[in-house]
């Protein structure tokens, strides 16, 4: 769940980066100085902003499982995966169904120079890493990885995770259109969308810090965001702050307050 990235700075350390942002709040390790002096700024903006991030995390989890478990999704493109932390989206799916395909997508150094650990695939399925970004919808669906882990004759699940708020408008509509295109009636779109909502002077206080580290993003209330599914048919219960989507045991006691996501999951009729 990246913001775009320079290509030509390589690991780019000397600002930060959403990716290794977001592994430090979450208590990874894959971050440097940069990231870990702007996480504290926007944890000191809004304190419940791991809260927040885990619960983004965790709705993949859920989502992924429903798409499998439910409606017998094999094959999914994840779009700006973030750094590897486990369970990753192949490790959920493949646990209901081992055959599954997962193709994972960013654009960051560090996400590649970890993509090993996406790759490891049970037996029977398979995973494969893009070198790719969602404002070049293309590259991504021309990639040898998709072409050969995507049969376009079945359903597909497209996971968005996490990145359409790095995606500013008018460039939002059209790369999420750009992206379902291919995908045969049947396949779903899995997304999550930032929103300022439910607590929005924390949350545009962190928008701002992120703008001010050079990655700007587009916060949407529940209006915009659900008409980003429109023509598709939302599965229940429709867009709901993420950690009441399909809720387990580790959503009790969470407060609305402390969530800035809204998520669905939709059909392509």
């Amino acid at each position: 769940m990246n913001a775009p990235h320079d290509r030509q700075s390589g690991l780019a350390t000397s600002r930060a980066h959403s990716a290794r942002v977001y592994d430090y709040i979450l208590g990874g390790k894959d971050h440097y100085p940069v990231d870990v002096e702007a996480g504290d700024a926007m944890c000191r903006h809004w304190p419940a902003l791991p809260v927040h991030m885990r619960e983004n995390r965790r709705f993949m989890h859920r989502a992924g499982r429903f798409l499998a478990e439910e409606r017998g999704i094999r094959q999914f493109l994840d779009v700006g995966t973030g750094l590897p932390t486990s369970p990753n989206l192949h490790e959920v799916v493949q646990e209901v169904a081992p055959e599954s395909h997962v193709v994972y997508v960013d654009n960051d150094p560090v996400v590649l120079a970890h993509a090993r650990a996406l790759l490891q695939s049970s037996a029977e399925g398979a995973t494969a890493y893009v070198d790719g970004d969602m404002h070049d919808p293309d590259t991504i669906l021309g990639s040898p990885e998709f072409r050969d882990l995507i049969d376009l004759e079945r359903p597909v699940g497209l996971m968005l995770i996490g990145i359409l708020h790095f995606i500013l408008p008018p460039d939002d509509r059209r790369l999420i259109k750009r992206l379902l295109e291919p995908l045969p009636s049947g396949s779903y779109l899995a997304m999550t969308i930032g929103t300022a909502d439910f607590a929005p002077e924390e949350v545009n206080r962190v928008a701002e810090e992120y703008r001010q580290q050079n990655m700007p993003m587009a916060l949407r209330d529940l209006p915009t965001a659900t008409s980003f599914f429109e023509g598709l048919e939302l599965q229940e219960p429709g867009v709901t702050q993420v950690h009441t989507w399909h809720p387990g045991p580790e959503q009790a006691g969470i407060d609305g307050r402390d969530i800035a996501m809204y998520g669905a999951v939709a059909r392509k009729p």
